[in-house]
């Protein structure tokens, strides 16, 4: 919680919400939330917790599926007491010499096996990711084999525009191709690129200097009309810089 926290920085970049992981997010330890801690990331400020990284349900390695979906379990439990809105998880992938429809019927399995104990207790946000030809939510083909698998457990999605920038996608399009697959777009991560279009490449740029032009990421934002989280590198200042652009140009 250094520097005051999450919602110490927010308010410093004069921010309406906040992403936070829950620990480590190369690592696959349980959360373990003081209460000062958690009294710390309430409020009324829109709260999302997003999953380790490493965390890969899809998997057909048990040694990685297992603890990703016991791992997964656990920082949901710990989102849903602080009063996060949903926790974002990463499509994940299986190995080139693998069927991807293993890796998306383990996406199934993982939502069958917990809606026996009731189901996670906060909405689960499926990201599209930027690299891999076994990707689970790369391409739209791939993520509409998914939502097949996994849309009738109520999961949610994440459009991340540098991903879908990486993997190719139309951005001017990109919500309602995905829209017209999943039914809905829950959260827009808004993030420039340093590389190309189609490129595979995720290396996140600021909003105003990246290869996607601004006005087009501005679109996207407005077309989704939901929350949108800037998970873009630079200081306090650049951020509440292009929280006001944002700002200005959705009203």
């Amino acid at each position: 919680m250094e520097h005051g926290g999450p919602l110490a920085r927010a308010a410093e970049m004069d921010a309406d919400g906040v992403q936070v992981f829950l620990g480590d997010p190369q690592g696959w330890k349980a959360p373990r939330l003081s209460a000062d801690v958690q009294s710390a990331l309430s409020g009324d400020l829109l709260l999302v917790v997003h999953a380790p990284y490493v965390l890969n349900v899809a998997s057909t390695n048990n040694r990685i599926r297992i603890p990703s979906r016991k791992t997964l379990g656990q920082h949901a439990q710990v989102a849903a007491a602080i009063g996060a809105r949903g926790m974002v998880v990463h499509g994940g992938h299986v190995l080139g010499t693998d069927d991807p429809a293993a890796g998306v019927d383990n996406w199934r399995k993982t939502f069958a096996r917990q809606a026996e104990d009731g189901g996670f207790p906060l909405p689960l946000l499926i990201e599209n990711t930027a690299g891999g030809g076994n990707a689970m939510a790369r391409d739209l083909d791939a993520l509409a084999r998914l939502w097949d698998a996994v849309g009738e457990f109520g999961a949610g999605f994440v459009l991340d525009t540098c991903h879908a920038w990486a993997a190719g996608w139309d951005l001017a399009t990109a919500v309602d191709d995905v829209r017209a697959i999943t039914g809905r777009v829950d959260l827009v991560h808004l993030n420039n690129s340093r590389d190309p279009q189609g490129s595979s490449r995720d290396r996140h740029a600021p909003l105003t200097d990246g290869e996607i032009p601004t006005g087009l990421l501005v679109e996207v934002a407005r077309a989704a009309d939901c929350p949108v989280v800037l998970e873009t590198p630079g200081d306090a200042a650049s951020h509440a810089e292009e929280i006001t652009l944002l700002r200005q140009a959705l009203t």
